[in-house]
């Protein structure tokens, strides 16, 4: 009977476990009648480096962002190269798409009258890495790209060429990176990478990758990371950016830790989205990493705030408010429900790939990734160990609490599983003893559970034990 579950779709990652696109930049438009969110990224197909040879399109209708459709390959390299990140807008009745060609370093435009391609006719711009496109409310088409230093400009009627005497340098102060060059264009807000402009409030909003050079011990970050999506605003398109904030960050649940500061759960890696209004709600996509390197990250996505406070200013992700006034805002918490804002549906099967906390034990744990196209797929969690907690926010668990817990695991050896909720040291509804060579074990819940639970699975005594591969509630 356990069998014939469904298997939980569109959470967080929103696509198929299967699939590996990060660098996604999200765009609505609405075309033959249907308005429809879509995300074009570069594709991780290469598995051993970065993306791949061909972009390929999803979409979902902006009423269900849980219900992704793939419109297939979009776009091929002109010359079999690896594909990096891609922008794609809409001017008049075209679509144009900015595709990254020989790693970036080639920026190509091709063209479209729909927006699932095929992308044709690519013609070789000015541009350069990860270029980001804004089509100004006026018309007017501005171009914003560069690694470890941020290039921004206006371009002609072509969607190619820069319009003389509008390039800018350094619109915000660069990282200090092996890779950054020794300009004196250095800063706090660093830029590292994946420009994407959008226009919010009247107000133009410069999305990028911070690197970051200093510690931020309330998120555990104690050397050089690149995993946050960041952003500064400004009144005019070009220049005069001023700091907003940090909207995402990849590096899982932030727990306490015995010093006070934050400890990340999740293995944080370098960062790529934007923002993208659907159906009225603001969200922020973005990606995480699975396996052992960034070689097979995947699309993520969180509901943010959006505001505007009193002086103009612009507040994204999670918004502090004191007397009705936005005063400041910080990164939304990483989840695995997504779009599913009012949590996971308990009785499915939910993949241990959807973990989106993985921390103790040994620390080896990882998200393995998975490429066979089947629905009932399942990403498991390999190299298990003991103290290992694997947890999930959040489950949806109805008005009625189910009985039973099921695991489905590769044991080789025996361990113990303990089924928490709330917290990664919360209170305990379940405990199973699974004995070496089980693949699937059940256990009665001990107290009853409804409502709506952040849930987390810990084992102990799971030396030797291989993976774990999915769960489910009856």
């Amino acid at each position: 009977m356990k069998q014939q579950k469904e298997f939980i779709r569109g959470a967080n990652p929103y696509m198929p476990l299967w699939e590996h696109v990060p660098d996604g930049e999200p765009r609505v438009f609405t075309c033959n009648g249907e308005t429809r969110v879509y995300v074009y990224g570069s594709h991780d197909t290469e598995r051993t480096q970065y993306c791949g040879k061909d972009y390929v399109a999803w979409s979902a209708p902006v009423e269900d962002m849980t219900a992704w459709t793939c419109h297939g390959v979009c776009y091929r390299a002109e010359d079999d190269s690896i594909l990096y990140a891609p922008d794609v807008v809409q001017k008049g009745d075209t679509y144009y798409m900015y595709a990254a060609e020989r790693k970036g370093s080639v920026i190509r435009v091709a063209k479209s009258d729909k927006p699932w391609g095929p992308f044709t006719d690519p013609v070789k711009t000015e541009l350069g890495f990860d270029p980001g496109i804004l089509v100004d409310d006026d018309g007017r088409v501005y171009a914003y790209w560069g690694f470890c230093k941020a290039y921004c400009a206006e371009l002609n009627d072509d969607m190619a060429t820069i319009k003389p005497g509008t390039i800018r340098e350094n619109p915000i102060p660069h990282c200090r990176a092996p890779w950054s060059p020794e300009d004196g264009g250095f800063g706090k807000d660093a830029f590292f990478e994946a420009s994407s402009p959008r226009k919010i409030f009247g107000k133009y909003v410069y999305i990028y990758s911070r690197r970051v050079n200093e510690p931020v011990p309330e998120l555990g970050v104690y050397e050089d990371c690149n995993g946050f999506l960041s952003y500064k605003w400004s009144d005019r398109p070009l220049d005069g950016f001023r700091w907003g904030g940090d909207i995402s960050f990849n590096g899982g649940e932030i727990i306490p830790g015995p010093d006070g500061n934050g400890v990340m759960t999740y293995r944080w890696g370098n960062n790529h989205g934007s923002v993208m209004q659907v159906n009225g709600q603001w969200y922020v996509f973005y990606h995480r990493q699975t396996g052992r390197d960034e070689y097979s990250r995947q699309a993520m996505v969180e509901p943010i705030d959006a505001a505007q406070g009193k002086d103009g200013a612009v507040y994204l992700g999670k918004i502090e408010y004191r007397d009705g006034e936005p005063v400041s805002s910080r990164p939304v918490e990483m989840t695995s429900q997504g779009a599913q804002v009012n949590g996971l549906d308990a009785r499915k099967w939910i993949s241990a790939g959807y973990a989106c906390h993985l921390h103790g034990g040994a620390g080896k744990a990882y998200i393995a990734p998975v490429y066979e196209q089947r629905d009932d797929v399942s990403a498991p969690v390999k190299e298990m160990t003991g103290g290992t907690v694997a947890g999930f926010r959040y489950l949806r668990f109805g008005e009625e609490s189910p009985e039973t817990v099921t695991v489905k695991t590769d044991a080789q050896a025996p361990f113990t599983v303990r089924v928490l909720i709330d917290a990664y040291n919360g209170a305990e509804i379940a405990r199973m003893e699974i004995p070496a060579g089980a693949a699937e074990t059940t256990g009665k819940l001990a107290v009853r559970v409804t409502g709506i639970h952040a849930v987390y699975f810990v084992f102990d005594g799971a030396e030797g034990m291989a993976e774990f591969d999915r769960f489910t509630f009856d």
